[in-house]
């Protein structure tokens, strides 16, 4: 199944993204709020995800890459543990096994580079 949601790039789209509900993911705590989406549950896609204190997501790659900002708690993986106001690029082909202990909000962007990206960044406001 194939989502749309304001998949229209050349219209301007503002949301108030604390009134938009919480879905449920694949995956038991976590739960998504949808802001954009082009595709069924691998999709170009923008989305605020919450992790409930505790919660994982089983180990998947990305094909086209993954961008996330941590926005509160914090977000671990393999390779380290995100406070909020960290920013993460993972380029196309990367994997890892997210988690968190005390549960976070980030908002995350799927599947948006092209192949040719390699660089990961990681980079904090704090």
């Amino acid at each position: 199944m194939s989502e749309l949601i304001n998949a229209d790039f050349t219209k301007r789209v503002v949301l108030a993204t604390n009134e938009l509900p919480w879905s449920p993911s694949p995956q038991a705590g976590v739960e998504r709020r949808l802001l954009d989406r082009i595709g069924g549950e691998v999709a170009r896609a923008t989305s605020l995800v919450r992790y409930a204190p505790a919660s994982a997501f089983p180990a998947h790659s990305h094909a086209l890459g993954e961008e996330f900002l941590v926005l509160e708690g914090i977000f671990s993986d393999e390779q380290g543990d995100y406070p909020a106001g960290t920013y993460v690029r993972n380029p196309p082909g990367s994997m890892h096994s997210p988690r968190t202990a005390p549960g976070c909000t980030i908002l995350v962007k799927l599947r948006q580079m092209p192949g040719s990206e390699s660089w990961r960044v990681i980079s904090s406001v704090r």
